[in-house]
């Protein structure tokens, strides 16, 4: 395998977005054949949690809500944003609590993924949480408009096989799931 890791050369950045959910750049970089690409575009996010919930009966802890960019209403797990100082799994437990109540359990890092290795410059921690309970109510910001439900194995896996769950961040952990406890 091929050690080289061809990264290319900043020239200089320019910043032309800061706000707090939108930091786009533009990059004037060259790559190692010495061609120089003064356009190259990146979004700057802070890193991303989601967390695969199943209570103590085996129910996976499901989110339903509407997502703007696609103008579409669908079920997810649990995701949000790693907060400044926080490690990964302390913001994935707290993002579980606040969007659904449930907390507890068993936790492991499950895997790391990017949503677009190219134009992106974070990851997603992606979580595995077995045994949770409900311990209070959701807690949600103002702008946050999210259902809660709790699904069978079989319906997790229906939703997968009709591309029911369009959020590849979240589809990838699940059908990781899926295969490694042969589900399918």
């Amino acid at each position: 395998m091929e050690n080289n890791d061809r990264k290319w050369e900043v020239l200089h950045s320019e910043y032309l977005i800061q706000r707090p959910w939108l930091t786009a750049r533009r990059d004037c970089v060259r790559l190692p054949n010495g061609v120089e690409n003064d356009e190259y575009y990146v979004l700057e996010y802070p890193d991303w949690v989601n967390v695969i919930a199943i209570t103590a009966e085996g129910k996976f802890l499901m989110e339903r809500q509407y997502r703007h960019g696609l103008q579409w209403t669908g079920y997810e797990i649990c995701a949000g944003v790693c907060e400044k100082g926080e490690e990964p799994l302390e913001s994935a437990k707290r993002e579980l609590y606040e969007e659904t109540g449930y907390a507890g359990g068993e936790w492991k890092h499950f895997m790391t993924l990017s949503a677009n290795t190219s134009t992106m410059n974070n990851v997603c921690h992606c979580f595995l949480a077995e045994g949770v309970k409900r311990i209070s109510t959701q807690h949600l910001e103002p702008t946050e408009d999210i259902s809660i439900h709790l699904l069978s194995t079989d319906e997790v896996r229906a939703l997968l096989l009709n591309d029911e769950i369009r959020q590849a961040l979240m589809a990838a952990p699940l059908w990781k799931l899926f295969a490694e406890r042969k589900l399918l």
